[in-house]
């Protein structure tokens, strides 16, 4: 076994990497862009070396940056994870050229399935069946049309190189078709500078099953069962799960039979996955060879979860010239595995990544049915540069129900703030009834898009009330604080009633914005306990902390909540749901607020901290005059329009109540 290997990779891939290797007692090597200087992946690792500048081709695709690390640091191997270099051909031929060992299949396999053309015809000879189709080297207009009317429509366009859906077609008619090519050569090209393309039938309503081979250098080769990655968006994998719903002992028998011949026909070694197309229903007969991915998966846990073996460590073993651990008729599965990828991303706006920084990050405790990985925590910043995963959460359960309810329960515990995700989407994906029953192809998103993705709608009272109890806690936590470092703890300038806010009855008035809407809230504490009044309705409450939550009874409900302050962001975590509301300060003034005749009013009661301003100052839109202190808070007048003072009504120091005018202002000269 390998003392040392680097990890030529980033984010969770890499993370996972040196945790099995750790749990070997494999020390690793670190790669990192300047982008990734803080990243988990350099901290995870015994050392770490710097490659260059943020963009990939100076980094994580430099294959001459990354041998040089690996020759400083004495490395013995080097595992690719995937994307980046992990199925270029040159890369693995020059870690083999300059000694060290490739955690991967060989050069040779890596440029048999680089083209799907070739591979296509090279599982044709082995007896794999494919989807007809036409994969030659005559690339003109006129033969692809002959051959697309053999076929029948409609037709699948697809880059002869390369994948992840770029360049793809479906074309339903003839007289589409030659458009419909130049466009496909036109993104071929520029995704993979290859623009040869090939024509297959466009199955309606297929199914995407792959499944996991493994092949040593001894001549064994088995397969670890199927996973069903139907589930998508933009031809991109969404949810994962292990085994596919339906799937006959029978057929997976046929199945994991071509998958081992396909490896087998390549002189395959490592780690990879062989994809089907099935057309409609698993518990059908055809299925048609699609490609094969020359390395590790991403969504290869649910593949561990349901069997209990580590493929990183079958990987290294390999790698290191040894058999692998077990023989076909000992590898066995049990319950039913899904992943669920968890992106910053915008699902309301085509799935677009949201960049920005991870402000707060909570995921579900790690258990023996439950796994999150992560190459992100909070406070680090998911930039334009990689993939925008966040992470990915696996579970599993005794049969597929079982699966569904606790990745439910595991979704509904994700927490991610500062930037746009897609959970509210996985959680609606998980429950549609679709999905549920197993019904599942590759346009089930597209088919049911109107479900999955709804018009945003207005919080409900249980959210607005989490974020006005869990304002009001923070503030009384604030005081509690100011009291004890007080020199007059008793002092009633430090505590939050109805007597602190004078003439005032309620301890609390807010206003939270959620989209368009604006919801006033008002909480009073009497002799009686707390009551909160939203939208017009009024009921009693209660808030306690319990661990990072906060425990809160609305009237006869009691329920728990987490609520993430940001600024003036309040993100709200209640019952499975997430939503995001802004505090609206107060005493901000508002444009359709100032009144007609210039005088600044006092939006509530409290204390000029300081004046900003002198009569006669000529003053800009949105320049600050006053600042108060209330709710022991410092909030800012501001002038809503350009003008001169003409009178200042305040001094510091001096309370005013609720609606008292502080400052004149004139018309600007």
């Amino acid at each position: 076994m390998f003392d040392r290997i680097l990890i030529a990779n980033r984010g969770e891939i890499a993370c996972r990497i040196a945790r099995t290797a750790h749990r070997m007692g494999v020390r690793t090597v670190a790669v990192y862009s300047d982008a990734d200087a803080d990243a988990l992946h350099v901290a995870l690792c015994d050392e770490a070396h710097r490659l260059g500048a943020a963009l990939p081709r100076e980094s994580y695709l430099n294959i001459e940056a990354i041998l040089a690390v690996a020759r400083r640091s004495a490395a013995q191997a080097i595992h690719p994870g995937y994307g980046f270099l992990s199925e270029n051909e040159d890369f693995a031929a020059a870690v083999q050229a300059a000694g060290l060992a490739f955690i991967g299949p060989p050069p040779a396999a890596i440029r048999a399935m680089g083209s799907k053309a070739e591979a296509k015809a090279l599982m044709s000879a082995a007896g794999v069946p494919v989807v007809p189709g036409y994969h030659g080297a005559d690339q003109g207009d006129d033969l692809l049309a002959a051959r697309a009317r053999e076929i029948g429509y409609p037709i699948l366009i697809k880059p002869s190189a390369g994948g992840g859906g770029k360049g793809m077609r479906v074309v339903e008619r003839e007289e589409a078709l030659r458009e419909a090519l130049a466009g496909a050569r036109r993104e071929a090209k520029a995704s993979f500078g290859d623009d040869r393309l090939l024509l297959e039938k466009y199955l309606t309503r297929p199914r995407h099953i792959e499944f996991q081979v493994f092949a040593d250098a001894h001549g064994g080769c088995v397969h670890l069962f199927e996973r069903d990655c139907s589930v998508q968006r933009r031809h991109q994998k969404v949810l994962e799960e292990a085994p596919a719903p339906g799937m006959t002992a029978e057929r997976r028998a046929r199945m994991g039979a071509a998958a081992v011949a396909a490896a087998r026909a390549i002189g395959y070694v490592g780690a990879g996955t062989v994809e089907f197309i099935v057309p409609g229903d698993a518990r059908g007969e055809a299925f048609y060879f699609m490609e094969m991915n020359t390395r590790l998966q991403v969504e290869h846990p649910v593949t561990e979860m349901i069997t209990g073996l580590d493929l990183v460590e079958w990987q290294l073993r390999v790698a290191a010239g040894e058999g692998l651990p077990l023989a076909q008729e000992k590898i066995g599965f049990a319950g039913h595995s899904i992943e669920a990828r968890i992106y910053a991303e915008d699902p309301d706006r085509d799935f677009l990544p949201s960049i920005g920084r991870v402000l707060h990050l909570r995921t579900p405790s790690p258990s023996a049915d439950v796994r999150m990985d992560s190459g992100v925590r909070s406070g680090d910043e998911i930039t334009r540069y990689y993939d925008p995963m966040i992470g990915k959460l696996i579970v599993r359960g005794e049969d597929r129900a079982g699966a569904l309810r606790r990745l439910a329960g595991a979704l509904a515990e994700c927490q991610v703030v500062g930037l746009t995700t897609n959970v509210a989407f996985l959680q609606r994906l998980v429950a549609h009834d679709a999905f549920a029953r197993g019904d599942v192809d590759t346009g089930l998103i597209a088919a049911h898009r109107d479900a999955l993705l709804p018009p945003a709608h207005a919080p409900a009272d249980r959210v607005v009330a989490a974020a006005a109890l869990a304002e009001l806690f923070r503030l009384r936590e604030q005081v509690a604080t100011r009291a004890a470092n007080s020199a007059d703890r008793w002092s009633p300038w430090d505590a939050i009633d109805t007597w602190w806010l004078n003439s005032d009855d309620y301890a609390l008035a807010l206003e939270l914005r959620a989209g368009d809407e604006l919801v006033p809230v008002r909480l009073r504490v009497s002799p009686e306990g707390l009551s909160i009044t939203i939208r017009d309705r009024t009921t009693g409450a209660q808030v306690r902390r319990s661990g990072d939550e906060l425990r809160l009874r609305v009237g006869d409900e009691s329920f728990p909540a987490a609520v993430v302050a940001h600024g003036a962001e309040r993100w709200v975590f209640c019952a499975g749901s997430t939503a995001r509301l802004v505090l609206v300060d107060p005493l901000a003034h508002r444009d359709e607020e100032a009144p007609s005749d210039g005088h600044l009013m006092a939006p509530m009661s409290g204390t000029v901290v300081a004046v900003l301003v002198q009569p006669g100052d000529g003053v800009a839109r949105g320049a600050p005059l006053m600042i108060l202190e209330a709710m022991k808070m410092e909030h800012t007048i501001v002038a809503p329009a350009a003008g001169k003072v003409s009178a200042v009504n305040y001094r510091p120091g001096e309370q005013v109540a609720e609606g008292a005018d502080l400052i004149d202002i004139g018309a600007a000269e």
